[in-house]
Parts: C-alpha cells; sequence; structure tokens
C-alpha cells in the first residue's frame, strides 16, 4: 500500500525543502561529516543501526551536511488523527550542546503507535534560537516491528531531517508538524 504513496512522499518533501540546504553567512556553519553522524548515531541507536548509514548517505546526499544534529527518544500513535511527544539533546560544533521538546499534532490516513530512538539532522542554524519554532512535513510509516524512517521537515531557512528507528506498530501517510520548545508540554499544539 505504501508503494502507491512513494511518488506522493517524494513530492511532498521535495515541495517542504525544495533547496539544499547549506551553511548561510554568520551562520553555525561547521558542519558535521557524514562519517561523523554515522558513529554518532551508531552509538546511539546500538544494535538496530545497521540501516543507519544508508538513510544517513541519502540525507546527506540530497541536503549536504548538517551544521548541528539532535539526539533523543519520542513516542507518539494516531487514530487518523495523532500526536507525538519527544526529547533530546541539540549538538552544534560552535554553541555546544543544549536540551530541546517537541511535540506536534497530525492528521492523514495513519493508524497505530510506536516509540522511536531519533537522529535529527539540522541544516542552516545561523543561531541556537533557530531550533524553536513550528517545522510542518509530511511522515509515511509501515512497519510492524521496527525500521529506520527519515522525514522532511522545514521552517524558515531551517531543515530538519528526523531518521527514526522504531519499535511498534503503524501504518500510513500524514501531514503535521513538529514543534521544538525549550521546556516539556503536553499541549501538542
Amino acid at each position: 500500500m505504501l508503494k502507491r504513496f512513494a511518488p506522493l512522499l517524494l513530492l511532498l518533501a521535495a515541495l517542504v525543502a525544495p533547496l539544499p540546504a547549506v551553511a548561510q553567512n554568520g551562520s553555525l556553519s561547521d558542519t558535521y561529516s557524514g562519517e561523523d553522524l554515522v558513529r554518532e548515531g551508531g552509538e546511539f541507536f546500538g544494535s538496530a543501526a545497521q540501516g543507519l548509514a544508508t538513510v544517513v548517505e541519502q540525507a546527506v546526499s540530497q541536503f549536504g551536511l548538517p551544521n548541528g544534529y539532535i539526539l533523543g527518544e519520542e513516542a507518539g500513535g494516531a487514530l487518523f488523527a495523532g500526536a507525538r511527544y519527544g526529547e533530546g539533546i541539540v549538538y552544534t560544533r560552535n554553541a555546544g550542546e543544549f536540551p530541546v521538546y517537541w511535540q506536534g499534532p497530525s492528521l492523514g490516513l495513519d493508524v497505530g503507535g510506536a516509540g522511536s530512538k531519533v537522529m535529527m539532522l539540522v541544516y542552516n542554524l545561523s543561531t541556537t534560537q533557530d531550533v524553536f519554532g513550528r517545522f510542518p512535513g509530511v511522515d509515511g510509516s509501515a512497519y510492524i516491528i521496527g525500521g529506520f524512517g527519515m522525514t522532511v521537515l522545514k521552517d524558515r531557512h531551517v531543515v530538519m531531517v528526523p531518521i527514526r528507528s522504531g519499535v511498534g506498530a503503524r501504518l500510513g501517510i500524514n501531514v503535521g508538524y513538529l514543534k521544538f520548545t525549550q521546556e516539556p508540554t503536553w499541549n501538542p499544539f
């Protein structure tokens, strides 16, 4: 069923992030190489990291090298309307690391629930405050036990590419956003 939606997912992802992400003047420009990301992600995901290199390679080839990343965990569920909650640490070369929380609603042909470890590649950070805000995107999921998935989210000039390794049962496609905050909240809006 997801194969029928694959062209639509690729088209919507291209519309959300139409230009390659590159560091802009005055930005936190020290980037992370693909090897750095695979090493850090491999340590974070542990035994589930077998497919990580392929997903990171795809993200880097499409968007370039990120100048930040987030390692965290999230949980969510949906019965056509859904919500997702997570927390993690943002890592940058120039500004250090700091905690971040995210939550967001979704709406679509989406059923199930999952818990995931998440590595989000962050592009075009000018300041650490650029992480906070609402990042809309399209998500498609098709797994019963687990696996890796990649999504593209964009707000203004900042692009985030969440790479998830989840456990649960989820099937469908949805539209929504993630709101990144400095403090946790139960309100997904």
